[in-house]
């Protein structure tokens, strides 16, 4: 479970402990280490293996999967949530954030996509499988984040891929897409006047090409960890090469 310590993430790893058998070892990836450590003493009862991880560096995702390697059951599921938001228009953003924003939402999708395939392959199971944490962003053209968009459209497109290639093998890979939920990162957009920025998530921003929620509600984080579960589980087990939009129907996709 990678980009553990917050948000959508920390929901996922919270959800995963709840419904998996408590002899399952739950590990927990995230840059913010003492945020691991908080959230390892939240599972009392269930071995947890916390490994401070940027996900865009290959050798720290390389140290992440030799500690997976190490444990005695083989890998059955891979939850990827780590990911960085990029705001601003696409004629203002520099190169340098253009190139972090890829390292970590695309760059580190294939890091830690591809080492969590191999490992799998190593030790089949009935059921394996890989959730993509992405964003409705990945397939609606957004006037203030055209860099985390193409991010997460990559990301997405390689998880099908991906998802192609190791079907024959069993292994199923889907990605979720959240649009606005109730997370710091959220929140940071809403500036001094958090009611009224909630609010114009609702509504919606028509100076901004914006639709609002039909659903006419935000996501909670476990709105989004109830929709990863499901499809780590066996419910799921002929769906693959998926993106399943959570988001009240604001990008009204066809």
């Amino acid at each position: 479970m990678t980009g553990a310590a917050g948000g959508i993430g920390r929901a996922c790893a919270l959800k995963l402990d709840r419904d998996s058998p408590v002899r399952d070892v739950l590990v927990l990836a995230d840059r913010d280490g003492p945020g691991l450590e908080r959230l390892a003493a939240e599972m009392p009862g269930r071995q947890v293996l916390a490994v401070p991880t940027d996900v865009s560096n290959p050798d720290s995702v390389a140290s992440l999967f030799s500690a997976i390697g190490a444990l005695p059951d083989p890998l059955a599921a891979l939850v990827h949530a780590a990911g960085i938001l990029s705001v601003g228009s696409a004629l203002e953003v520099d190169f340098q954030a253009w190139r972090r924003t890829l390292a970590v939402n695309a760059d580190g999708v294939f890091l830690v996509a591809t080492a969590a395939a191999q490992m799998m392959l190593q030790r089949p199971l009935k059921n394996r499988s890989m959730v993509l944490v992405g964003s409705n962003a990945a397939g609606v053209p957004r006037s203030t984040m055209p860099v985390y968009a193409a991010s997460k459209a990559a990301a997405a497109a390689f998880m099908r891929s991906l998802g192609l290639d190791l079907a024959p093998r069993g292994i199923r890979c889907n990605t979720v897409c959240p649009g606005s939920t109730n997370t710091g990162m959220q929140q940071a957009f809403w500036g001094a006047d958090a009611q009224s920025g909630r609010q114009t998530v609702l509504e919606g921003d028509a100076s901004a090409f914006r639709v609002g929620i039909p659903l006419g509600r935000m996501a909670e984080p476990e709105d989004i960890a109830d929709a990863v579960a499901f499809l780590l589980s066996e419910q799921a087990r002929h769906i693959t090469m998926q993106d399943l939009y959570v988001d009240g129907g604001a990008t009204l996709r066809a």
